[in-house]
């Protein structure tokens, strides 16, 4: 990086990493640093005089002469930091307070401190420095948000699109999105909890896969060298899930990295991760029922309470919860009722709802474009949709009541699909015939339409005993239970278009340097009077700006007879 591209600040921290190194200071130690305290555990268990040791960011720092005051940032928190001179250099040199502690530790530097835990006068818990040590040396500095005397903040580090590139900074500056990812962890442990106490085994299925099967969606396509064969990312592991049943185990679940090469919104991202887990000789209802617990759980796991608030509204995981199949679902809120319908008779319905439909979607899609167009979004409470038309369901065993629908389940929350769930098909020959209709409807031009597997066949036909299978999307899940109306809060690092690296940036120009470098660029060059007259500004505000451009190398000035006049720097 050239030093042009670098920031004052960034120039500046150089240096004093410089003057650090030829003092004899590694600002980057190789050592191990001997922690024994958080600074959480020294707040909670408070010992006066207490010896502890700890390491983090130096948050803040306030100088009155020589004593101090600062902010340590830890993994679990913030705790006040006091620097006395004296305690620190308790001979004649006074060079590590007066020199490196005042002028060359940066906010943002990690640094380890010894002390002893005390109460200031107004009660704050606090560490005296006896020794501190420079463990890393931070050459950027930190977008450090500021209240001020009103509650008013300054300076927050709010951008979308900056906090997801730079989610280390989004963490250490925003503590809330740190929280976000320790409930997503806690909500993990909670689930693999639930499902290991009921005696099922965690398993793992590829990723990279000869045929990608077990949902509709467009996958992400590659290339294996070695077989000269394609190959796809994983867009869901049910067929492999269903192989280990039909191998011979009870109970098997997974929590996989799925990818579908679709669009992305608030909800979706191309790389998304779900749950599944199948369990022999059980079936939807059963699972529907297991689904309540386990959410409730869940939810209780996470937050301490089955309730969650989401946006405006406050919904609660705690069993049970509603039933509604998917014909009563569309009658309620458009009137129609699809039993029995042609598939142009849905196709026309389609189309006098308002729903954007074509001649490529057979009746399961349109059944869907309808139902999440003019239902979903109106189930906010746990709702389960129940016993969906069979178009809708290619790996779902038939309604034992009626041959036309499917025993599956989907659960609504807040006007969204989170779990996906069936009395799983275990007929070899039906679900032949289910892949030979999906083939046709890619015929069509369906490209989210499955590939006929035609080992999983193979695998049916050896027999899979009865079973019910539930998917739940983990990244939609935490958002309702963090109140988070985005993916991309609850992603570490959602995709996102690479950044451009390497190319010239202008630099960094104070408003009114915008301000009189903008009505210069339409003219190119201008008459300076002109040019200070149209900007309007104080003479103070303009002698700044217009000073600042010639620093930057943006404008240069020459002398004619009649005048003095500024021109654009090409």
């Amino acid at each position: 990086m050239s030093i042009i591209e670098l920031s004052d600040q960034e120039i500046q921290r150089r240096e004093t990493l410089d003057k650090m190194r030829a003092m004899g200071i590694n600002p980057y130690p190789a050592a191990l640093y001997p922690v024994t305290h958080k600074s959480s555990e020294i707040k909670k268990n408070f010992k006066d005089g207490e010896e502890v040791c700890i390491a983090g960011r130096l948050m803040r720092r306030k100088v009155q002469g020589k004593a101090s005051f600062g902010d340590l940032q830890d993994s679990e928190g913030r705790i006040q930091v006091y620097f006395n001179r004296d305690e620190i250099c308790p001979g004649e040199d006074k060079t590590l307070y007066n020199d490196v502690f005042k002028k060359l530790l940066d906010l943002g530097d990690f640094i380890g401190v010894k002390g002893t835990v005390f109460k200031t006068q107004v009660g704050e818990i606090s560490v005296s420095v006896t020794e501190f040590t420079v463990l890393s040396k931070s050459l950027k500095p930190l977008p450090l948000p500021k209240t001020d005397a009103d509650g008013k903040v300054h300076d927050a580090f709010t951008d979308p699109e900056l906090r997801y590139r730079q989610r280390y900074v989004d963490m250490t500056v925003n503590p809330r999105v740190k929280e976000v990812f320790v409930k997503r962890t806690k909500l993990f442990n909670a689930m693999r909890q639930f499902f290991n106490d009921a005696g099922y085994l965690e398993v793992e299925t590829p990723v990279l896969q000869s045929i990608p099967g077990g949902a509709a969606a467009r996958p992400f396509v590659t290339h294996h060298n070695a077989l000269d064969i394609p190959l796809y990312m994983r867009i869901a592991n049910e067929l492999y899930l269903k192989r280990l049943i039909c191998g011979g185990f009870e109970g098997v679940y997974e929590f996989s990295k799925n990818f579908r090469n679709e669009g992305m919104d608030r909800t979706h991202n191309p790389e998304f991760t779900a749950m599944e887990i199948y369990v022999a000789y059980k079936d939807y209802n059963w699972m529907m029922e297991f689904t309540e617990r386990l959410l409730e759980h869940c939810a209780m796991a996470v937050n301490g309470t089955s309730e969650a608030t989401f946006g405006a509204h406050k919904i609660d995981f705690k069993a049970p919860y509603p039933r509604v199949t998917m014909r009563q679902a569309i009658i309620d809120f458009t009137g129609f009722d699809i039993q029995g319908k042609t598939e142009e008779e849905l196709r026309s319905a389609a189309k006098g709802m308002g729903i954007d439909v074509n001649e490529t979607m057979g009746k399961g899609k349109l059944i869907d474009e309808i139902f999440g167009e003019k239902c979903e979004g109106n189930y906010i409470q746990p709702t389960f949709i129940t016993d969906y038309p069979k178009e809708m369901s290619p790996l779902c065993k038939e309604h034992r009541d009626d041959p036309s629908l499917t025993e599956r389940f989907e659960l609504m929350v807040c006007g969204k699909e989170i779990a996906n769930a069936y009395s799983e098909l275990n007929d070899p020959i039906d679900q032949r015939e289910r892949f030979e209709e999906q083939v046709k409807l890619g015929e069509k031009g369906d490209d989210e339409a499955m590939f006929i597997d035609q080992d999983f066949l193979r695998a049916l036909e050896y027999g899979m005993p009865p079973t019910s299978g539930l998917g739940i999307g983990m990244d939609r899940l935490i958002m309702f239970l963090t109140d988070n109306e985005s993916i991309q809060e609850v992603l570490f690092f959602p995709q996102m278009k690479p950044e451009k690296f390497g190319e010239a940036k202008g630099p960094e120009l104070t408003e009114n340097e915008k301000l009189i470098f903008d009505i210069l660029s339409k003219e190119q060059s201008m008459d300076l009077n002109d040019l200070k007259e149209a900007a309007s500004l104080s003479n103070k505000q303009w002698d700044k700006g217009i000073k600042g451009l010639a620093k930057h190398g943006l404008t240069n000035v020459t002398k004619t007879d009649e005048a003095l006049i500024v021109s654009v720097v090409n």
